[in-house]
């Protein structure tokens, strides 16, 4: 019998689907896996808006704590909830293949944000999203709304909201991709850094449970989300600020990244938009994991020299 592993993750139904998926793939390999249940701050303060919560990492804190403990062996989270900063004596230990990265319209069929009436009420918190919507669309009513994928759908379905934007990935790993109407992609739609990504966060130091969950570890989306950590990290914003990526294998071996930060002032939305590309070649880590690093690092350069720097730090204020 190979390790016995003990999984933490947070209790909404669509961490408890993704660590589920991790949790079948772990027993295909001969691993006994039981997972924990456990609450974080972000969990615990109901629908207030993300960026009120009191900055990066409030869904990961307490899983962080229950691994250095040694309640947990692995943490399952949404790698766009993980900070860039890294947290000492923990390290992600693989980045399984990833879903979807695209936001998602979700409304009735046939409709479109663009063709959306004026005023239309449009479901979302994450502060990307909101500015995105509204730089598309300015006259939509763009409210917030908290909850887990259920709760948003009944919400919806209620008539409390128009339409939806979420992510795609957790409709489809819920098995709720036919609520779909549409993606949003770039370059009209910018995605989350690392969104559609899952995290295996373990114990630097644990040898043992690094080589368990190695083979999980998909290389092409493990160089993408690399590259848009590194660009966030360089831009000094966190995982809540308006800053949108997408990074991607080329067939030919190439990583590409694109990103994107958006502000709003004054009822106006501005952008700067930077890409790049580094052939990866047959690159394993660490060479892979520095090559994709210093790709992020370049594009978030291009993006500070474009004036990304006064544009994050005047949507630093407190969000209207």
């Amino acid at each position: 019998m190979a390790e016995s592993l003990r999984i933490g993750t947070r209790g909404s139904g669509l961490a408890l689907a993704q660590t589920g998926w991790v949790a079948e793939r772990l027993r295909a390999l001969g691993h006994a896996v039981s997972i924990e249940t456990i609450s974080t701050r972000g969990d615990e303060r109901g629908d207030a808006p993300l960026h009120t919560l009191g900055g990066d990492g409030v869904f990961i804190r307490e899983l962080e704590r229950a691994l250095r403990d040694g309640r947990i062996d692995l943490a399952v989270h949404s790698l766009k909830d993980l900070p860039t900063a890294a947290s000492p004596g923990l390290e992600i230990g693989c980045v399984p293949v990833r879903a979807c990265p695209f936001d998602a319209f979700v409304g009735r069929a046939g409709e479109t944000l663009a063709s959306l009436p004026a005023g239309a009420i449009v479901g979302t918190s994450s502060i990307r999203r909101v500015v995105q919507v509204r730089a598309i669309r300015p006259d939509l009513d763009v409210r917030p709304i908290r909850g887990n994928v259920d709760t948003r759908l009944r919400k919806l379905d209620a008539g409390e909201y128009r339409c939806l934007v979420l992510a795609a990935a957790g409709l489809e790993r819920l098995g709720l991709g036919r609520r779909i109407t549409g993606l949003l992609e770039p370059p009209g739609f910018w995605p989350a850094v690392g969104q559609g990504a899952l995290a295996l966060q373990i114990r630097a130091a644990d040898a043992v449970v690094k080589a368990a969950v190695a083979p999980l570890d998909d290389g092409a989306s493990r160089a993408a989300v690399e590259a848009e950590r590194a660009c966030l990290a360089d831009l000094s914003a966190g995982c809540l600020a308006p800053v949108g990526t997408w990074g991607r294998m080329n067939d030919d071996g190439r990583l590409v990244l694109a990103a994107r930060v958006l502000e709003e002032r004054d009822g106006d939305v501005g952008h700067v938009t930077a890409e790049g590309e580094v052939s990866m070649g047959q690159s394993g880590p660490p060479a892979g994991a520095d090559l994709a690093a210093t790709l992020g690092r370049r594009v978030a350069a291009s993006l500070l020299k474009a004036g990304a720097g006064p544009m994050l730090e005047r949507m630093r204020q407190p969000f209207a």
